[in-house]
């Protein structure tokens, strides 16, 4: 097959799947019956036509019958006049006019015969025509309560375009709806656990340990003065001793150390 001819088949399939999307058989019926009708109407033209060459006919016929008559009845009075050839000239007339009348009674008798054979295709026609119509309305209403229907039916199950995009947007909503209730239980449980005010308040908390780093090297110091004072029988720091209240009284193995007397060395 050549490309020429693919592409022809398929713009031929596209056309005909979008005309059959537009089509509507209701438009269809309505066409169809208009052109039914336009039909009747020719075939009833036809027949009043053919009536009309009749009747036409029929008077001729009429007028050459009366004409006949007239030749006849001068023929007869011209020989009642003694005229032979005056009768002689109106019987040749009159048998000029009989052979006319014969033709034209041979077309009165075909056309009679063709108007009957019209008049009886325009009532056959017009029967077709009546009947077309009632099944024409029949089919209308059932495809008409049919698409309803459907919509309805559409509409319930949500299968139609405008159902499915309200399906998608509530959805959507619905989506995003439990994604904002996740977010707001995930940050309850993290106020809840203290993690957040970690977070908000991290400045001070670091300042703070620098605060408690220093305050506790400052502590070890005063107590290895202190221990180093005990062991080498001394007075400790006046830092020490305010330090040694405020972290309770000496271990117990601890010695006081002997106040010297004022007599001694004297």
């Amino acid at each position: 097959m050549s490309v020429m001819k693919r592409v022809t088949m398929i713009f031929r399939a596209k056309a005909d799947k979008a005309l059959d999307r537009m089509e509507d058989p209701r438009e269809t019926l309505d066409y169809s019956y208009k052109q039914q009708l336009e039909l009747l109407q020719k075939v009833r033209r036809g027949v009043a036509d053919v009536a009309t060459s009749r009747k036409r006919l029929e008077l001729q016929m009429n007028q050459l019958q009366q004409s006949q008559n007239r030749l006849d009845k001068q023929a007869r009075d011209a020989l009642s006049a003694g005229r032979e050839d005056l009768a002689r000239e109106a019987l040749t007339r009159k048998s000029g006019i009989g052979t006319q009348l014969a033709d034209l009674e041979t077309q009165y008798t075909n056309l009679q015969g063709e108007e009957e054979k019209l008049t009886l295709a325009s009532q056959r026609l017009q029967a077709k025509v009546d009947s077309f119509r009632t099944r024409k309305e029949t089919i209308k209403a059932t495809y008409t309560a049919a698409e309803a229907q459907t919509r309805i039916n559409e509409a319930f199950t949500g299968i139609s375009e405008e159902m499915g995009d309200v399906g998608l947007a509530i959805q959507r909503a619905e989506d995003k709806t439990e994604q904002m209730k996740a977010r707001a239980g995930a940050i309850d449980e993290l106020m809840a656990s203290g993690v957040l005010d970690d977070a908000v308040s991290g400045s001070r908390d670091d300042i703070q340990a620098e605060l408690d780093r220093m305050g506790s090297n400052r502590d070890v110091d005063l107590e290895l003065e202190r221990m180093k004072a005990e062991l080498s029988g001394g007075s400790a720091p006046k830092e020490l001793e305010g330090s040694a209240g405020q972290a309770g009284a000496a271990p117990a193995g601890a010695q006081p150390a002997e106040q010297p007397q004022a007599g001694d060395g004297a």
